[in-house]
């Protein structure tokens, strides 16, 4: 029996509507862009779209620029995984700028990997608008 072949495309990119985590709608795209306004609330990331890869999971991380925890401590990168529930499956990866906003400026570096592969890779750049 063949494999499936499983298919990715990095279909969007830049910032976004505010996403409700909580439901299973993605934020809607408001700008393509990889230069992201240093501006509080602001959602940001990419979208994939993942094709015949039912009950595999994606990994991502989330390199930023060093800002610090509550304790003082420089944060790590931000990394997990998620279960991909359908062969048909939109995954959105970001973040929101959060105060204090100083310290969120600079690069972000997004990656997603599904089997040990780099599927998508992505860097968006937060910096003071002009």
């Amino acid at each position: 029996m063949a494999k499936k072949k499983v298919s990715t495309e990095l279909y969007s990119y830049g910032v976004y509507s505010r996403w409700d985590r909580g439901t299973k709608e993605l934020p809607k795209l408001l700008d393509i862009t990889d230069q992201i306004p240093l501006e509080l609330d602001v959602e940001f990331g990419y979208v994939i779209i993942i094709k015949g890869a039912k009950g595999k999971r994606v990994k991502y991380r989330i390199d930023h620029p060093p800002f610090k925890d509550d304790q003082g401590k420089v944060e790590p990168s931000f990394t997990g995984e998620y279960f991909i529930n359908s062969n048909d499956y939109e995954f959105f990866l970001g973040d929101t700028i959060w105060a204090p906003i100083e310290d969120k400026q600079g690069e972000w570096c997004l990656t997603t990997w599904l089997d040990g592969k780099i599927i998508a890779k992505k860097s968006l750049f937060i910096k003071k608008s002009l």
